[in-house]
């Protein structure tokens, strides 16, 4: 398919362009395959344009990566905390699991020569953790499942964290169901739960 032909955009118009471009070449061709230069040619403008908003390829992909997950997300409400937990982790483990998934993983390994970049990605990670867990936690305690106390987000992170750490230690491409539910009852459902 023949690129676009330039046309004039700027500011806003350009930006999203140039991620839309770039969306698409991280789908087709994943983290390895992403160049520059297809980018540019995606989006119909030049390598320089791409350069003065990101730096460098990793920037530019995890830019991309970022505006492809970007959705609406429904907190799970099922009255049981650890079918909540477990649906999330579930969902995590799908994404993570997916092509997508590898993106981030090839993104963190990329962006590890690059500490503005890390710190970015590890935020960006970090905003699907304890984040999801803590409106959890809180009906969690209003139905007396959890304790007040397990409201902080280190400590509402631990699922989320322990399966990301699954996914950097072994190097397999989904976690088993069952892992899953040793994370929730060996660990996590202890760590929170309310005493009684």
């Amino acid at each position: 398919m023949p690129p676009p032909s330039p046309t004039r955009r700027r500011g806003i118009a350009l930006e999203q362009a140039i991620l839309r471009a770039a969306a698409d070449e991280l789908l087709a061709e994943g983290y390895a395959g992403f160049t520059m230069e297809e980018v540019a040619r995606r989006a119909g403008t030049n390598k320089n344009t791409l350069y003065r908003r990101w730096p460098n390829r990793t920037a530019l992909a995890f830019a991309a990566y970022q505006h492809l997950t970007v959705k609406h997300f429904t907190l799970p409400d099922t009255g049981d905390l650890r079918e909540d937990i477990l649906a999330i982790l579930r969902g995590a483990n799908q994404h993570w699991g997916s092509p997508l998934g590898a993106v981030i993983r090839s993104l963190l390994a990329d962006a590890a020569d690059n500490p503005d970049l890390l710190r970015q990605v590890i935020a960006h990670a970090a905003a699907s953790g304890a984040d999801l867990f803590v409106p959890l936690l809180k009906r969690a305690v209003t139905r007396g499942e959890a304790r007040p106390e397990a409201l902080q987000p280190r400590i509402a992170g631990v699922a989320i964290a322990l399966l990301r750490h699954e996914y950097i230690t072994s190097g397999i491409s989904e976690v088993p169901d069952a892992v899953l539910t040793e994370i929730v009852d060996q660990v996590y459902l202890p760590l929170v739960q309310a005493v009684g």
